[in-house]
Parts: structure tokens; sequence; C-alpha cells
């Protein structure tokens, strides 16, 4: 059951990490990571396991109603190229929620650990349900969130709707200062009395470092950058998983009430990613004017950071950044586990702002991790393609000096 917040807007958090994945030879091609789902299956299938994770339990800290089921009770496929989460006024086996016994079922799914993204396109294109007390939500947790809590871990809400308002969807982001009923978002409504339970909408954000602009049916309605944090941190500049999920009553919709017709839908006819490392990547040298680069241009976790040829490609494009971060295909260079000794091994891995991902470039052109204080060093001075990075202790030598851009 994942971690719940206690606030009023959108009370949904879910824990850190995903897998190692592995790393095969490397020839740098792709340089994009794409999620995409448009639920073909059969009738009353199950959503992919591969890419989605269903929660269960309830919501006490925003005082929501349902009962989150996994299996297909609440959430299956439609067999026209839709899932279907359906919130349900029912309870089918005797759970219990913060209030005494459910009165409704419904359903809640995220890619964590199975998909997680840093900038790009996000969208999804869904039909909402109408009625008092719904508050179907598409949204995004930062894959830290297991180690800094939540509104540190930040989140985006890329669309939310409550039932009283059956013209209008919000986007909003919350994170430390400005969380719960003190996000910053907008609303954005149809003309002339629409309703978005009428017609399939696509809602999405376009996310890039520093810059959050969201849309609906490609109106970009709302831009938001640090200058709106008031002074607090931007928690938007690393790696988010996805969430869908119908919720009813709470703090923020209210309850249900005699005219909410059930069972109620949201239909999601497509959700999709297109991302990559947005930002100015520069190359990083080093011995024998060969490149940093992320062994097969592999973005999943735990993928070797190795010596290669240059040639220009998105596992050889780096930023530093303020924050100390090193960072490629939109995760940071990391000290494997966390270690300090000579030899440990360096790699690509979810952003956590943990010290393993801390590094100071010197003037003396060498890459310290400050926790460990030692250089990143090419293993055993070999300049052979494919030769692994590490960490140790700084000599001095021509292959622990690098030059960035």
């Amino acid at each position: 059951m994942s971690f719940r917040r206690p606030v009023r807007r959108t009370g949904r958090v879910r824990r850190d990490r995903s897998g190692a994945g592995a790393a095969s030879s490397s020839a740098a091609q792709a340089d994009a990571v794409t999620f995409s789902d448009t639920f073909d299956g059969a009738a009353g299938s199950a959503v992919n396991s591969s890419k989605w994770t269903q929660e269960t339990g309830d919501n006490v800290n925003n005082h929501e109603r349902e009962y989150y089921t996994s299996g297909t009770n609440n959430a299956s496929l439609d067999g026209q190229g839709h899932l279907v989460i359906t919130a349900k006024k029912e309870n089918p086996a005797n759970y219990q929620c913060w209030y005494g016994t459910c009165q409704y079922t419904s359903a809640r799914m995220n890619t964590s650990g199975k998909f997680s993204a840093q900038y790009g396109h996000v969208e999804a294109r869904m039909k909402i349900p109408r009625g008092q007390g719904m508050w179907p939500a598409f949204w995004m947790l930062g894959t830290d969130i297991g180690s800094v809590g939540w509104p540190n871990s930040g989140e985006i809400d890329v669309m939310e709707n409550v039932g009283f308002e059956p013209s209008t969807v919000h986007g909003t982001i919350h994170g430390p200062g400005y969380s719960g009923a003190n996000g910053i978002g907008a609303g954005y409504t149809l003309p002339n009395g629409q309703a978005f339970a009428d017609a399939f909408h696509t809602f999405a954000v376009d996310w890039a470092p520093n810059s959050i602009k969201w849309s609906v049916d490609g109106v970009v309605y709302e831009t938001r950058t640090p200058a709106d944090v008031g002074g607090n941190t931007w928690a938007f500049n690393k790696p988010f998983f996805l969430i869908l999920n119908l919720a009813v009553g709470g703090d923020w919709p209210g309850d249900p009430n005699s005219a909410t017709a059930f069972p109620a839908q949201l239909v999601v006819d497509s959700v999709s990613v297109t991302t990559s490392d947005t930002a100015a990547g520069v190359a990083i040298k080093g011995l024998a004017g060969k490149c940093v680069d992320v062994n097969g241009a592999n973005s999943a976790n735990g993928t070797a950071v190795q010596l290669y040829d240059c040639n220009g490609s998105a596992a050889q494009q780096w930023t530093v950044g303020s924050d100390g971060t090193i960072r490629a295909l939109g995760k940071c260079l990391d000290v494997a586990s966390g270690g300090t000794a000579d030899g440990t091994k360096v790699q690509l891995y979810d952003c956590n702002g943990s010290a393993a991902q801390k590094w100071a470039v010197s003037s003396a052109n060498d890459i310290v991790n400050p926790q460990a204080n030692k250089c990143l060093d090419v293993t055993g001075n070999n300049s052979a393609n494919g030769t692994p990075l590490q960490i140790w202790t700084c000599s001095g030598g021509a292959n622990q000096k690098w030059t960035v851009g």
C-alpha cells in the first residue's frame, strides 16, 4: 500500500526506486526514451503488468471514500483500445476504509519501478466521468519519493477534475513550501458550457529543465518556472513516474450525492511519453581523447558508464548542474551503492539527491565525488573502448583528467 500525504488536493504517493537494469555493448544510438500504452487487448483483460502496478487500499489523508482494488473488477480493457477505470458503489469483500466499511471501489495504477522519465512530452487521451464526488487524475511523482518523502519529491498533476466543475480541469505542481492547498496551478475551462465527460480530450505537459507547460487538446493554458515557487526548491529537474486513478469523494471534490450515477468510468484511450534529456549536453573527454559514455545508450538504472570513441550521441551528452549532478539520458552519474572504496564502479541511475550523485569539477580537470573524496578514473589506465569508469584516490594521472565541453 502506498504512502499517503496529509493534504487537500491530491493525496497520492508511492515508493522509490526502480530495479537496476543491465547494459549491452556500446555503439550509442538511441537519443530518447518512449513510453506508450494504447490499451489493445481482449475485452475484460487486465492492464499490462509490465507497464503498470495496481495499488490497493484507501486514502485517509485526502478522506477519499473508495477502496482501490487489484485485478479486473475496477480496471480492465474494453476490447476497443481503451482502459476503463470504473468506480462502483459496492463492497464485495468487506473492505475497511478510514471511515469504517467502505462504500465504493475503484482503481489506481502507477509505473514506479517500470518506467520513469525526466523531461519531454507527457500526455493522456481520456474521457472523464461526470458527477458530484468524482475525482479523476493523471499525474506524476518524483522517483525519490521513498527517500525524501512528499512533497520534497515533487508532484506534477497533468490533469485533475472534480465533479462539481464539469467544464474545468486543473494542472498543478506541488513541492516543498507549495503543497496541498498551496499547490501552484491553474484551470482550463471548455467554451460554451461543454463538459469534459462528453468527449475524449488530450491532456499534456511539455516538461523541460526549469519549465513545465500544460495543454488541453494542444492549447497551452499554463506555464510554470522556478520564478513561480517563491524562493522554494524547484523539485522537477529529475525523473518522475506516472499515475492514473479515479477517486471517489475527498476533501476537494466532496462526497457523491443522490444524483451521482454509478458505475462511473474514466476511459483512457492512450498514454504516451516522449522524452530525452533536453538540457544542452556536452561531451566529457578524457584518456586518449575518448568520451564518457553510457554503455549501449541504455537509460536503465545500473547501466555502466565507460570510455568510448567520441561520436556525438546522446549517450555522450552530459549536463553539469549547479546542484552537483552530472546527467545524461535523463539520469545521473552515480557511484554504485554509494560506495567510497577505490575501484567502486560508476553507473547511470535515477537522480535522487544522494551524495553518491554529487560531483565537483576542479580547475585541475579532476571530477571528484566529495563523499568519497575520490576522482573519476578510467579503470587500469586502459584507453580501450568499453573500459569501465570507477572512483579512485586522486593521483593526478592522465586517466583522471577530464575536459568538460
